[in-house]
This record gives structure tokens, C-alpha cells and sequence, in this order.
């Protein structure tokens, strides 16, 4: 994806739940139970999701031509253990990791995306490919922890991650499997209701559910894209569902299953358990992406514009990682960042941290770090340029339990 995608993390509760990964609605950020380190983004508890908003916030930069803080780079490069692998995160990275530090596959993932996309510290994101590929499943896939069974949000960040460091997905393969194999299980048929959609895991049964967030880090992935996804020529408007007998049209036959749950209202729905029904604000980011990277330019556009309408006072109170997912649904959507509902994107993510310093030459605009504003060098009078992150679970109940996408989810890298 797109990962995301999304979008994105969602602390997985699938264990737990007995079923896919579920979405949360935002709420304020839990007061850090640790020091925050000056380079991270974000002033909520980072126990379980520094390492996820810190890549997605330095993806969202990147994705708009800013040039992160070097502290910001250095501190996620600094989060990496001697054998490449990523935990959530590291209060003491001076600190070895041992047997304790529960490294995973999704935050190792996104750093990876992250990593390469800022550029240097060209070793940390090597060695976290090498540990990527040495926890493979034998389906081709990754579950969240080394060893879990495989899921289509973590294998879809994977991907992202093998993408973004120049390497083939299809090409990454475990006992003759390659992720897309992995992804390709998961899909569900074209028959039913939910034609078409992933499925986060199977049951106990083995039986496929359909999940949204799943389905949209499973788009993403299927097409080999990192989280931001990219922008498919045409507007595909065949939401027919085919056998999937490749990635491709698994991955359309998921965008065209998005594309049918968000056709009335431009957004998904999520409720926790016991709680009333409400929009899922990163979940539909991500799907945004999804359906942008399948070539549904029309139904991109116009959830990208439900989100600009309503999702920034979620945002405000998720951090980092949720506006990282607008600045990517906003590109899918053809919104401009720095235009979206009235509010810089850019502006509020960069003032969530480190402030960077750097001008994109295709579109003369910068972000001073001062104010975090969203300039236009251009203007000699320097007037202004006109998975989410949630708390879920503890370390002690995620064990080895799935993480989504962000996308959100993701993205998926959805918390």
C-alpha cells in the first residue's frame, strides 16, 4: 500500500476479539508514562506507537517535499535493535534489546518505509529488510510478532517496505510463497455481500470476514505500494468482482468492495463493542488511498472531500499519525495538503514536533520553524501561502497479536 495504508496503526485486539482487527474512534492522548524524547512527534504516551506516527509523520513530509529535522530521522534510526528489527518503541535505544524487547513486524516495517524515503542511515533500513525476510511465514506472509500466524495488514506494510527499499515483493518468497500468495488467501470470493473484501485473519474455523481496514492495507499491498499508495491513471468505474487469480485483481476487487461500502455515505463506519455506530475517520483515509491506487478517482475524491469536511477535529486530538493519513488521502483525493478544509495539513503535522526547513522547487512552498507555517518563497514580502493513533492495549495483552495498517490502520504502518 498505504500502507495503508493508513493509515494507520490499529492495535490489534483480533486475539482477543475472536474476529478482524477492529477500528476505534480517537480520543484524546493518554498523559506519556515516559519521557518524551525531543526528536519524536506527538506529545501522547509512545509506548505502543512511537516508532508508527514518527514514520508516517516523516512519509507525509517527504510525500509534500519537506525535509525532515535531523533529530526527528536520527531518533527513528535510533529506535532500530542491532539485528535490524524495530520494537513500538525504545525509552533507552542505548539500551540493548534482548528477549524482552518485543520487536514486530509492522513498526519495523513503516520505519523501513520511512527510512528510505528521508534517505541516510542507509544501514538501519538494510538490516531491517534482512530481519523482515528471516521471520517470513512459510504462506509468504507476516503476522504482527515473529512466528504469528500471517494477516493481510502486517504482510501489506511488509510489502510496502520491500517496495520502498527497491527490492520485488513477488520475488521474497518463503517455501516457494511470496506475500502476494499470502494476500491472495485472504481474499474473499466474488459471491455474497461482501464480495470481494480481505479478511484481517481467518477464524478459528478458517473462515474469512470481511474487514475493511484490512481490505483497504490488502489493496495497497496487492499493488506493491508503501503506505501513501500512488495515484492510478483513468477513473475505473467496474466494481464488478472477478476471481482473483492474480494481485491485481484481487487488489481491484477490493477497491470496488470499498467503493460499494462508502457509495452513500463517503465514509466507513466502526463502532467499539457496546458502543453506537460512528464514522471512522482513518479507516476511510486509508480506503481513500485504496481506491486512488485501483484507479476509482471519482470515489477517492469524494471521500477525500467528506474527510476534508469532517475529519481535522479528529485529527487534532489523535496527533501526528492521523494527520500524516489525511496529508495521504488528501494527495489520493487531488486535495491540496496545504488547502484541506481550510487548515495546512503540513503546518499542523510539522508544529506536532521537530520543525524542518526545507522548500519543495516544484512548488516553492516551505515550512518555516518558527511558526510551522507553510510558506511561499516565491513572495519577497513573506506573506503565508494561501493507526491514527489510538490507545488500546498494553504490551502484556498485544503478546503476539496482530497490529493493522493504519492502516490506521494502516497504512494500517492503521493504534
Amino acid at each position: 500500500m498505504n500502507v495503508r495504508r493508513s493509515a494507520a496503526a490499529l492495535a490489534a485486539v483480533v486475539a482477543v476479539l475472536g474476529g478482524a482487527a477492529p477500528a476505534f474512534a480517537a480520543g484524546p492522548s493518554p498523559s506519556p508514562s515516559v519521557r518524551l524524547p525531543d526528536g519524536l512527534y506527538g506529545t501522547g504516551d509512545p509506548t505502543y506507537d512511537g516508532v508508527w506516527r514518527q514514520s508516517l509523520t516523516l512519509l507525509a513530509q517527504t510525500e509534500q517535499g519537506v525535509d525532515p529535522a535531523d533529530e526527528a530521522v536520527d531518533w527513528l534510526a535510533g529506535q532500530s535493535c542491532a539485528n535490524g528489527a524495530f520494537a513500538a518503541f525504545r525509552p533507552d535505544p542505548a539500551r540493548p534489546c534482548d528477549a524482552r524487547t518485543m520487536v514486530d513486524t509492522n513498526s519495523t516495517a513503516v520505519a523501513v518505509q520511512a527510512l528510505a524515503a528521508t534517505g541516510g542511515h542507509e544501514d538501519v533500513p538494510r538490516k531491517a529488510v534482512a530481519w523482515l525476510k528471516s521471520v517470513q511465514n512459510q504462506d509468504g506472509g507476516w503476522g504482527y510478532t515473529p512466528g504469528s500466524p500471517s494477516d493481510a495488514n502486517s504482510t501489506s506494510v511488509v510489502v510496502g517496505a520491500l517496495a520502498a527499499a527497491g527490492q520485488q515483493p513477488g520475488e521474497v518468497a518463503k517455501a516457494g510463497k511470496s506475500p502476494y500468495d499470502a494476500l491472495l488467501k485472504l481474499a474473499l470470493p466474488c459471491t455474497g455481500k461482501d464480495a470481494g473484501a480481505f479478511a484481517y485473519q481467518p477464524d478459528k474455523k478458517g473462515a474469512l470476514a470481511a474487514n475493511a481496514d484490512a481490505t483497504a492495507a490488502a489493496v495497497i499491498g496487492a499493488y506493491g505500494e508503501p503506505l501513501a499508495g500512488h495515484n492510478a491513471a483513468g477513473d475505473n468505474v467496474a466494481t464488478s468482482c472477478e476471481k482473483p487469480t492474480d494481485p491485481e485483481q484481487a487488489a481491484h476487487n477490493g477497491a470496488a468492495y470499498l467503493a460499494k461500502a462508502m457509495a452513500e455515505d463517503k465514509h466507513l463506519m466502526s463502532a467499539m463493542p457496546g458502543a453506537e455506530n460512528q464514522p471512522d475517520y482513518g479507516n476511510t483515509a486509508d480506503a481513500v488511498v485504496a481506491l486512488a491506487a485501483a484507479g476509482f478517482g471519482e470515489q477517492a475524491t469524494a471521500s477525500a472531500h467528506w474527510l476534508e469536511a469532517n475529519a481535522l477535529k479528529w485529527a487534532e486530538q489523535s496527533g501526528p499519525a492521523a494527520y500524516a493519513q489525511l496529508v495521504f488521502a488528501a494527495q489520493a483525493g487531488g486535495i491540496d495538503p496545504h488547502e484541506f478544509g481550510g487548515e495546512d495539513l503540513l503546518a499542523l503535522l510539522n508544529a506536532t514536533g521537530p520543525a524542518p526547513d526545507a522548500v519543495d522547487e516544484a512548488t516553492g512552498k516551505t515550512t518555516d520553524k518558527a511558526t510551522g507555517k507553510a510558506t511561499d518563497e516565491s513572495a519577497e514580502d513573506g506573506d503565508d501561502d494561501g493507526v491514527s493513533v489510538w490507545w488500546i492495549v498494553g504490551v502484556g495483552l498485544v503478546g503476539g497479536i496482530g497490529i493493522g495498517f493504519l492502516i490506521s490502520g494502516r497504512r494500517k504502518p492503521r493504534a
